[in-house]
């Protein structure tokens, strides 16, 4: 089971429950069907191991095999919009039961493209905590892996950010979970 904490930016823990747990998709068949082929603005060069290891040696950490079996798929997009929310139990920032997940960062230089080669930057600008790698958002909410309490070559948790409140939010504890909780936005409406 799933336990969502969210906490203020000096980590005192705000509330924390247990979400109503949704029908699971399974990740070897999320792989394909993950992504919106009908745009390839926000796709990243076919993921190389080159690049991998650029990306971890940038981080200094080591990513989720899940994530990068799901960019060597396809290398960042848009998200199919059967997968494009993940269920909360606790209000955000964005909706009372659900944070969006539109697009997903790839890895690559791709010119006018944000990639995760981004984060550390983006951690900076938006003063988010230090120890994440972000994969999807747009400025003022993020989702990211977040490596502060596993360390940086264990399985991260994942979380959700809200730079403008301060606040933060554990969705899945690794990215896998995080993949096979996700949903249609329209479930919520």
């Amino acid at each position: 089971m799933i336990i969502l904490v969210v906490r203020d930016r000096a980590g005192g823990k705000l509330w924390d429950a247990a979400p109503t747990m949704l029908a699971m998709a399974r990740f070897e068949d999320l792989q394909h069907s993950l992504w919106d082929t009908s745009s390839e603005c926000t796709v990243q060069p076919a993921l190389t191991d080159r690049a991998i290891v650029e990306a971890q040696r940038l981080f200094d950490v080591t990513l989720p095999n899940s994530l990068l079996d799901l960019l060597r798929h396809r290398n960042g997009g848009e998200v199919a919009d059967e997968w494009n929310a993940f269920p909360t139990s606790q209000p955000t920032s964005w909706s009372t039961d659900h944070v969006p997940f539109d697009t997903m960062l790839g890895i690559g230089r791709r010119e006018g493209t944000t990639s995760l080669l981004d984060s550390p930057y983006l951690v900076g600008e938006w003063g988010l905590p230090t120890g994440l790698v972000l994969f999807s958002g747009d400025g003022h909410c993020w989702i990211g892996l977040d490596y502060r309490a596993c360390g940086r070559h264990r399985e991260p948790s994942v979380a959700w950010f809200d730079a403008d409140f301060h606040t933060e939010l554990a969705l899945a504890p690794d990215f896998r979970s995080f993949i096979e909780g996700l949903t249609a936005a329209r479930n919520f409406e």
